[in-house]
């Protein structure tokens, strides 16, 4: 299927792991010029190995927590690229674990700081990209938890619920000059945070294999994925390429699930 993208531009803010990584691949692979964006060198730089097959591919540090930074990676861009016409946003953390209770003031700060105003920050610094030329591309990741609510990653859960909320707002200002704005929400996606999560749940039940704890966190944690397994990013990718083409031009304030049925309503 042509998704009608190989003379735009994309964006992928947090491409160098993950969903992130697993959607510029698609993107190149459709034929779009492709910038991901890292904030560790070493990371991003092996990222950028693994794509260097795709000669549309560019890569810069950025830290969406400084604006500074993200109006230097913009000024990068337009020196060596030119303007985009796609941003996925896919920078992320998972936060503090623990009850409400036991999670401190900084805590939510720095959840909410990466997690809901890094996305702020970005599309403050792109918005005037994306609104030029009558046809532009915002997918934001968000997660279950903000239809979900898990109890020892409240900062999270509300991080990723203001994320559905901003594409709402974004969509409705801006599809009149042909800015689409919508958001993915996945669940328990195989990926490094997932692969932390999973580590972390393999000391505490003192099992030696990381599948245990995966099994083990299906059962008890995530019973309504009837699948039984972690979700591939290439999977979510799939649905972000969707969204980011032609083929999506009546798709505007979305929230698409990808969940495997982890959500428990429709």
């Amino acid at each position: 299927m042509d998704l009608g993208i190989k003379e735009k531009t994309a964006l992928v803010v947090g491409g160098d792991s993950g969903l992130g990584l697993a959607t510029a691949k698609t993107l190149l692979e459709e034929g779009a010029a492709v910038i991901i964006t890292g904030i560790e060198q070493e990371q991003l730089n092996k990222a950028a190995e693994s794509l260097k097959d795709y000669p549309r591919l560019h890569h810069y540090l950025v830290d969406v927590t400084k604006s500074e930074s993200l109006a230097k990676l913009h000024q990068q861009i337009q020196q060596d690229v030119g303007k985009i016409d796609i941003l996925v946003h896919s920078a992320g953390i998972s936060g503090t674990s623990g009850l409400f209770h036991e999670i401190e003031e900084t805590d939510w700060l720095e959840t909410l700081d990466v997690d809901l105003m890094g996305a702020v920050r970005t599309v403050k610094e792109f918005l005037p990209d994306l609104r030029t030329g009558g046809w532009g591309r915002l997918i934001m990741i968000s997660s279950e938890n903000a239809k979900e609510a898990y109890l020892d990653e409240i900062p999270y859960d509300c991080a990723k619920a203001g994320i559905l909320a901003l594409v709402k707002g974004l969509s409705k200002t801006y599809a009149k000059e042909g800015l689409l704005v919508n958001a993915v929400s996945p669940a328990f996606i195989e990926t490094p945070m997932t692969d932390a999560m999973m580590e972390q749940r393999s000391e505490e039940l003192n099992v030696s294999k990381k599948e245990e704890a995966i099994a083990s966190f299906l059962d008890e944690k995530r019973p309504n994925i009837e699948l039984k397994r972690r979700g591939q990013p290439e999977e979510v990718a799939a649905v972000i390429a969707f969204l980011c083409s032609d083929k999506a031009s009546f798709v505007n304030g979305s929230n698409y699930r990808i969940d495997a049925g982890s959500v428990s309503t429709i």
